[in-house]
């Protein structure tokens, strides 16, 4: 009796390059085509207990850790965001982008030393092709904050980096951040004194419509990369078009769900618990007959604070990867590396 073998063709990758505080990584990635995401991989959490009895606050926890171990991705609805705030964003941003360039370039980042403004097409991964969006974007400011300051009270090193406008994720990113406190096995007012001063940005991108031929590796309107800061709120409109990379090399795409966020780990929150929580490189795939919205919130710790690696999440067999660093510091390193002004 005779038997024969078959050899299993691997499935054929691609290198990606991702822009780093360090310098350049690359990861494998399948060229097979992006795949929906299911529940496990991007659960929807609700946030109706996030203030409330401890017992319902550690639930919320448990859920979100849970989420943030896995693809550091997850939908939050009941979020408190007036949808009417949403939709009235939602509609300046597409009477801001339907102006003249001209006029738009009055606004432009390169204007600013904040990195406030308007900004042109750009590349954010070597690999991919230009990014085919615009943006606006605007830093936290504290005469805008639901808590109120002492405005000669903040520090000299966080002052430079406060401009912008006003935030009404600012309160959810606050109470978030507790419940990812206790996520990560400190107490929940653990966070509390580095989120005085945030560094927080608001981003509304533009996506125009796009209707060339598909080529699912180069064809994107935000090309592949992780968030710099702790984590980020995001609001997409009923176009769509994020995807994330799963630990296999696999592009996964993360829909719209109706009065939802997308909630993602960024690349601090990721150091201070030691590579537990997972910042998972995404992108927005652009290609759609239709002009698409989305608006990123991202929250940071005071740039000022110098943050170390959580007692929590270290041990004998688990020391320490990263050294202290400033939020401010890391946020520079990063810019340095991965952002030019147009």
């Amino acid at each position: 009796m005779t038997t024969t073998s078959t050899k299993t063709k691997s499935p054929e990758t691609y290198k990606l390059e991702l822009a780093s505080a360090y310098g350049s990584v690359y990861r494998d990635v399948l060229k097979t085509p992006p795949r929906d995401c299911n529940s496990s991989e991007v659960p929807i959490i609700d946030l109706s207990g996030i203030q409330g009895n401890e017992q319902e606050r550690r639930a919320l926890a448990n859920v979100v850790r849970d989420a943030s171990q896995n693809t550091g991705f997850f939908y939050i609805k009941n979020h408190g965001i007036a949808r009417e705030k949403i939709e009235a964003a939602f509609k300046q941003g597409h009477k801001f982008f339907a102006q003249p360039v001209e006029q738009k370039d009055v606004i432009a980042q390169r204007h600013s030393k904040f990195y406030n403004g308007w900004s042109r097409r750009g590349h954010i991964s070597p690999t991919e092709s230009m990014d085919l969006k615009e943006g606006f974007s605007f830093r936290y400011d504290p005469k805008y904050d639901p808590q109120e300051k002492n405005l000669d009270a903040i520090p000299p090193e966080v002052q430079e980096w406060l401009r912008g406008e006003d935030f009404a994720c600012l309160s959810l990113a606050r109470n978030m951040i507790k419940i990812f406190a206790l996520a990560l096995d400190v107490p929940e007012d653990y966070f509390d004194n580095l989120v005085t001063y945030p560094g927080s940005d608001g981003v509304i991108n533009f996506y125009p419509r796009n209707t060339a031929a598909e080529d699912a590796v180069l064809d994107v309107g935000l090309g592949a990369h992780t968030d710099l800061q702790c984590f980020t709120f995001l609001w997409q409109d009923h176009i769509g078009g994020l995807q994330v990379l799963t630990n296999e090399g696999q592009w996964i795409k993360v829909p719209p769900i109706p009065d939802t966020f997308v909630v993602n780990i960024g690349d601090f929150l990721m150091r201070l618990s030691n590579d537990r929580f997972q910042s998972t490189v995404h992108r927005v795939f652009n290609h759609a007959p239709e002009d698409r919205i989305s608006m990123p919130f991202f929250f940071g710790f005071n740039f000022n604070e110098t943050c170390s690696v959580l007692p929590s999440c270290t041990d004998e067999k688990n020391p320490p990867k990263y050294e202290p660093i400033s939020c401010g510091n890391w946020c520079a390193q990063r810019f340095a590396k991965t952002f030019t002004k147009d």
